[in-house]
């Protein structure tokens, strides 16, 4: 075993060592507890690293005149706190002070005269609970304290050091892993976010649509109205007065005649309603035996190509049975989900790449369109609205149901 290094205790003239027998170590307990430049040096790593944050060794280091410690590294810190823990000067009495008044409860619940016995029991209770770095100084600092005390706790402190530094940097790729989950699931946020804007934009158009139709539907029974009332004036006097007779004592009839039309009227616009479902059901039923189709049927004879297609917006469901559909077509299809996801910036790029540039009006951006309508009239390109973004809007163009690729505008 190597030898032990010795020192001076504080009013004693004789040196004495550090650790020596029990016997001498109990002989001791009477005596004022021990600073940092009694303890053997081998010790003082694991004690400024053990008992003293980061923050405090920093602001100790400050007060002692290096004030070039208030950017240095962590781990240059630790390396001037441990020389400063050897030395006798002004910075190493505010160092144990510090540690003295950090852990003061600590070092009242020992006491002095506590026997070696006494000492391994505080310290095996407090280690069981967690309890490292207060009892750790009172018990390294204790006056009587003995080699081999100092050497166990020591040893079990220096294993705990490696067992919690695998912990962190476990935790370190554990958080680093949700931190990425979750950026990832703020962006999914976002995009379903836009998502729900263009089904709300999408809805204002139509409820904006309906009032329209609304308001032509008003403007032609008006219209109605007056041809009824200009052909009652362009009757004979006396056949006028006749009608007019008949109808004035019988304001009740043409109550009941507009609400019978007004009854005809919501039944007929309940029937297109209805109707409007059907076809929609219809269509998408369609839509789904066309991708069956496609999936395990698809056409062995191509059709000569009449150049790349550009598809913008529409659902994002489709494009494989789109892409697909225009395989079997010998058609080279690009695809742009209108700004959803696809960035608007690459539209300029892809329309100089298409011959044709196809849109289903009934889902996509106004944004969008304008950005393709603009960049369609710069570079000379043809472009045609679908009436919408199914399947069936999309065949209808590409197999020329109203000419190639349908009428580019």
């Amino acid at each position: 075993m190597p030898t032990l290094p010795r020192l001076t205790l504080p009013g004693l003239n004789n040196p004495t060592p550090i650790f020596t027998t029990n016997a001498q170590a109990q002989e001791r307990a009477n005596s004022q507890r021990l600073r940092t430049w009694d303890i053997a040096s081998t010790f003082h790593c694991s004690i400024i690293g053990t008992c003293l944050t980061t923050g405090e060794l920093r602001q100790i280091l400050l007060k002692s005149g290096q004030d070039d410690a208030r950017t240095a590294s962590d781990h240059a810190l630790h390396g001037r706190g441990v020389r400063l823990a050897g030395q006798r000067d002004q910075g190493a009495k505010m160092l144990n002070k510090a540690l003295d008044k950090r852990h003061e409860t600590s070092i009242k619940r020992i006491s002095r005269n506590a026997t070696e016995q006494e000492l391994r029991e505080i310290w095996r209770e407090s280690f069981d609970r967690g309890d490292i770095a207060g009892p750790y100084w009172a018990l390294m600092s204790h006056p009587g304290s003995s080699a081999g005390l100092i050497r166990d706790i020591f040893g079990e402190v220096h294993m705990l050091s490696h067992l919690v530094g695998s912990a962190s940097r476990l935790d370190i790729a554990r958080l680093t892993q949700l931190e990425k989950a979750l950026e990832q699931a703020h962006e999914k946020a976002a995009r379903q976010e836009q998502r729900l804007k263009a089904a709300a934009d999408e809805r204002i158009d139509q409820q904006h649509y309906i009032r329209q139709l609304e308001e032509r539907l008003i403007r032609a029974e008006a219209a109605a109205s007056a041809i009824q009332q200009a052909s009652t004036k362009r009757r004979p006097a006396p056949e006028r007065a006749e009608a007019e007779d008949t109808r004035a004592p019988h304001p009740g009839k043409q109550l009941a005649e507009m609400e019978e039309k007004h009854s005809v009227l919501q039944h007929a616009f309940d029937q297109l309603q209805d109707l409007n479902h059907a076809v929609l059901r219809e269509n998408e039923a369609l839509e789904t035996a066309i991708a069956a189709h496609l999936q395990t049927h698809a056409e062995s004879v191509k059709v000569p190509a009449n150049g790349p297609v550009l598809y913008v917006g529409g659902r994002r469901n489709l494009f494989d049975h789109l892409r697909a559909y225009a395989e079997s077509r010998n058609v080279d299809l690009l695809l742009h989900d209108g700004g959803m996801e696809d960035s608007t910036t690459l539209l300029p790029a892809l329309i100089g790449q298409a011959q044709t540039v196809l849109f289903p009006v009934d889902h996509i951006s106004h944004s969008a369109v304008g950005i393709l309508k603009r960049h369609c009239r710069e570079q000379g390109k043809s472009y045609l609205p679908l009436r919408s973004a199914g399947l069936a809007s999309f065949l209808a163009a590409l197999t020329g149901a109203g000419g190639a690729y349908g009428k580019p505008t």
